[in-house]
């Protein structure tokens, strides 16, 4: 059983499960359905557990290089390579089925659509041949906060479109800063990762850039009237901080696998606090913005 668990990287799902709670409790607005809400969160958390497994399955040769992972189930030949191909088709069916049954065809496309760019896009092709697969996996990374809130909603609004932006752009420094960390490891594997392919100037660059507009798009939920002033302040002083970290990047002699490894670490707190705080201080009434599918 152990060896089932390991392949779906539980740390990924529960690091998910925070964030689709956020987007669901943000949508709600106090009025919560909690028969949809762990519907909506058992049926996201096996989606993700279903790409986290086939992308064991798909990455069998390329864990083999990295030091990082190469004593997973799927390389040492513990679990085989179909157990964990049909292992992870069964979770993908059953969260879709369960999605469909329990929400609504907005949330059931979002989270198709995040499996199959992580899956189909990303883990088959972008992560191996493209500097930017990082890119293209930010956005199935980006897609958990947006199917709880479209699990309430209905719909795709302006709200959901500055969670998927937001969440999209989290992403970005936070697996550059994994990249550099773990630099021998991509490199070993041949990943062109924009650390390996670029060179960690760049990705530093990157890193800035990402964090400074990440930080301008989190304040517009507050901005359009989607929370209040605890997620405002929490939000400008996370992003700030997390800004005047990644600048320390450019002092003289710095160890990038530890300034790297801080980001990175900060990237997950940052990202807490913005689900935490936007679960707990929404607007009661919610705000007349833009709809894309009445």
């Amino acid at each position: 059983m152990n060896r089932y668990l390991t392949v779906i990287k539980p740390g990924i799902v529960m690091g998910n499960l925070i964030s689709v709670a956020g987007g669901f409790f943000l949508a709600s607005r106090g009025e919560i359905d909690w028969g949809l809400f762990l519907a909506t969160v058992i049926g996201l958390s096996l989606v993700v557990a279903s790409g986290c497994a086939i992308n064991n399955h798909i990455d069998r040769d390329i864990d083999a290089k990295m030091r990082r992972t190469c004593h997973r189930v799927t390389v040492t030949g513990e679990l085989s390579a179909s157990a964990t191909l049909w292992f992870g088709i069964v979770l993908g069916l059953a969260g879709v089925g369960l999605l469909a049954a329990c929400t609504n065809t907005t949330s059931v496309n979002f989270a198709a659509l995040g499996f199959v760019v992580y899956v189909g896009v990303y883990s088959l092709y972008m992560k191996r041949h493209s500097v930017y697969g990082t890119l293209v996996g930010s956005l199935a990374g980006a897609v958990p906060p947006v199917v709880g809130y479209c699990a309430v909603t209905g719909q795709c609004d302006a709200g959901a479109l500055i969670l998927l932006v937001m969440f999209c752009l989290w992403q970005m420094p936070h697996s550059y800063a994994i990249a550099i960390f773990r630099y021998q490891d991509y490199e070993a594997a041949n990943i062109p990762v924009l650390p390996v392919a670029k060179g960690i100037g760049k990705a530093r660059r990157h890193i800035v850039l990402y964090i400074a507009v990440f930080g301008l798009v989190t304040v517009l939920l507050p901005l359009s009237g989607y929370t209040g002033g605890a997620f405002m302040l929490v939000a400008c002083c996370t992003s700030l901080w997390w800004l005047a970290m990644a600048l320390r990047g450019y002092r003289p002699e710095v160890d990038f696998a530890g300034w790297a490894r801080q980001v990175f670490a900060f990237s997950i707190v940052t990202i807490t606090a913005l689900s935490i705080t936007m679960a707990l201080d929404f607007k009661a009434v919610a705000p007349q913005l833009l709809v894309l599918n009445p």
